[in-house]
């Protein structure tokens, strides 16, 4: 983990995370200059290495100021960009009334310096309105709190994703900040940049094992395809819960919806990494898809309450990895059906035992 390679000044933020394998290099990009992004990068070197043009990057004009050396490494690239976050509430007319948007590219963001652990592989970016009405923050802030891994496993903490080595976290969090309504519920807007060619799909895959996120039965990925769909390139996958509290538990859910997909015909928010490696294509030569992720139940009380939203989402390259029964749940499995089964193959031995024992002492009817 690399805090603002060839840059001195603490004033921004970008994260550089390598992952060297065999043959390959895998390379995450995460800044708050300008709205929160990463940009995921596969190299087919060992030696590929970021380099940043830090007077361009930081201009008004930062196309070109990121890439990949050596260029011809990469063989494949797409960023993931944090826009906007809205709040809202619904009227006794059931329509929904939404307050003034915050637009997470005008955020000022705290040092991640002080954040960041080269063990645990871990980072926050903690930010709060820079202009504009910022009462609702007066006690408060929003952050992602991003990390990186170093081999397969599970999260602790729930939702307890289930990670690759080719993957990151990142967890989404309102923290002390004041709902302007009585019932407010959030939802965050989350843009990818994908190649031409390269196509998004909303999968949601459901399973009867909840053993390690108890009651949440969903699981949503948001995948990157070639367009003839022979590949996955890169993925988001989250569960379908958010959680109301710091230390999580199965009564602190909060209901996670995802509203649609959609091809966004609009121009992303100014992000300087997305513009500086991208180039000025962003939006034409490059495909950008968006989706909203609510939070909130059907009255928006859970954060009313507890003033703490947390949602974590894992991204990274390839396949999302997928769940499998727990030889704790194939047990119970095995039991609860086994065990009717065997009793009615042992009442039925029994029956045509008696059965034959009984008609056994008479002789057949001529």
């Amino acid at each position: 983990m690399q805090y603002n390679p060839g840059w001195n000044n603490s004033s921004v933020n970008l994260l550089h995370v390598r992952a060297v394998g065999p043959s390959d290099t895998l390379h995450y990009v995460w800044s708050s200059i300008g709205a929160p992004a990463v940009l995921l990068v596969a190299s087919a070197s060992r030696s590929s290495t970021l380099r940043v043009n830090w007077t361009q990057l930081l201009s008004p004009a930062p196309a070109g100021a990121i890439w990949i050396d050596p260029p011809g490494s990469v063989v494949y690239s797409t960023a993931v960009v944090f826009t906007k976050v809205f709040e809202y509430s619904e009227a006794k007319t059931l329509e929904e009334l939404f307050y003034p948007t915050y637009d997470l590219s005008d955020f000022s963001w705290d040092s991640i310096n002080r954040t960041l652990n080269h063990t645990a592989l871990t980072a926050e970016f903690t930010g709060i309105p820079a202009t504009g009405p910022s009462g609702s923050f007066s006690n408060g802030s929003l952050a992602f709190r991003v990390t990186a891994y170093e081999a397969n496993g599970r999260d602790g903490p729930l939702p307890s994703l289930l990670h690759t080595a080719d993957s990151s976290k990142v967890e989404f969090v309102l923290a002390g900040v004041a709902p302007r309504g009585n019932s407010s519920r959030f939802a965050l807007e989350v843009a990818t940049v994908e190649e031409t060619g390269v196509v998004q799909k909303l999968r949601s895959a459901r399973s009867i094992d909840d053993e390690y996120t108890p009651t949440i039965f969903e699981t949503l990925s948001l995948v990157a395809q070639s367009q003839n769909g022979s590949s996955t390139l890169s993925f988001l996958q989250w569960k379908a819960t958010a959680y109301g509290s710091q230390t999580p538990r199965r009564e602190d859910s909060i209901q996670c919806r995802s509203h649609g997909l959609q091809a966004a015909n609009w121009t992303l928010p100014m992000s300087s990494i997305v513009h500086a490696y991208f180039g000025e294509g962003v939006g034409s030569t490059y495909t950008i898809s968006a989706i909203n992720i609510s939070f909130g139940g059907e009255d928006g009380k859970v954060y009313q309450e507890k003033r703490y939203l947390s949602w974590s989402v894992l991204l990274g390259f390839g396949q999302p990895p997928e769940d499998t029964f727990s030889p704790l749940v194939i047990s119970i499995m095995a039991v609860a059906l086994g065990t009717p089964m065997v009793m009615l193959l042992v009442g039925s031995c029994v029956v045509l035992f008696v059965q034959r024992k009984r008609y056994s002492e008479y002789e057949p009817i001529n």
